[in-house]
């Protein structure tokens, strides 16, 4: 059986992994890259990275193909497009991008450290409205908060 750190570990193997201080020459390097957030709509809609598009990660094979309501044109057209995945630690970015490898996506990458990663670099996150983000506001939001009963009891 595996569990969730087995299949990361997995992903790592496949998937290229993007620091977010590269992400700048990346963009430089390819105008057309396109930012893809696998995170959900409450977490897109109170930060994410300008121009970044959602596609949840429920939903994300539907979002990749034609003739499904989820589809987003732009990543049903996009398989030979140079793409960013991105979530808030770098974990469902790794998975979903694996599965986008999957489904034949060529060029496709995960942002190492997340939108965590992004905010602690001072790089600008905005909201729905397309205010900018105070990146201490980016902290409190980011932070875990797991409760006593979603660790690990075997832990002690």
């Amino acid at each position: 059986m595996k569990r969730f750190n087995d299949l990361i570990e997995d992903c790592k193997q496949h998937v290229n992994e993007v620091f977010p201080w590269d992400v700048e020459d990346m963009q430089l390097a390819n105008p057309e890259l396109i930012l893809v957030d696998v995170r959900e709509p409450h977490e897109y809609d109170t930060m994410h990275v300008e121009n970044s598009i959602l596609a949840p990660r429920g939903v994300l094979e539907t979002c990749c193909e034609y003739d499904f309501d989820e589809t987003i044109p732009e990543l049903a057209a996009g398989r030979e497009n140079e793409i960013l995945v991105i979530c808030r630690s770098g974990n469902r970015s790794l998975l979903a991008a694996r599965t986008m490898q999957l489904m034949g996506f060529q060029k496709i990458h995960s942002l190492k450290t997340g939108l965590r990663g992004w905010n602690e670099s001072d790089l600008p996150l905005i909201d729905k409205d397309g205010k900018e983000i105070d990146p201490e506001d980016g902290d409190d939001f980011f932070a875990s908060k797991l409760r006593a009963e979603q660790l690990d009891p075997a832990r002690g």
